[in-house]
């Protein structure tokens, strides 16, 4: 998940952002939550790549699942 999405100082004081750019994870989630589409997302925050979204979200669906399944 590191290439996905890092977190620095430097970088929106430390926020999780997409790898790359400036764009707060949190951005994608708070649209999501809206009920805005992914290619709407993508629109606005066109630094962010529609593979990066994609396999952002594969990557937390697997561990709410691996979590699930610990349970």
């Amino acid at each position: 998940m590191s290439n996905l999405i890092t977190s620095s100082k430097e970088i929106m004081g430390g926020t999780p952002v997409f790898a790359g750019t400036r764009v707060p994870f949190q951005a994608l989630m708070d649209y999501l939550e809206a009920g805005d589409s992914i290619d709407t997302f993508l629109d606005d925050f066109p630094t962010v790549s529609r593979e990066q979204v994609i396999t952002m979200l594969e990557t937390a669906k697997k561990s709410l699942l691996e979590t699930q399944l610990a349970m």
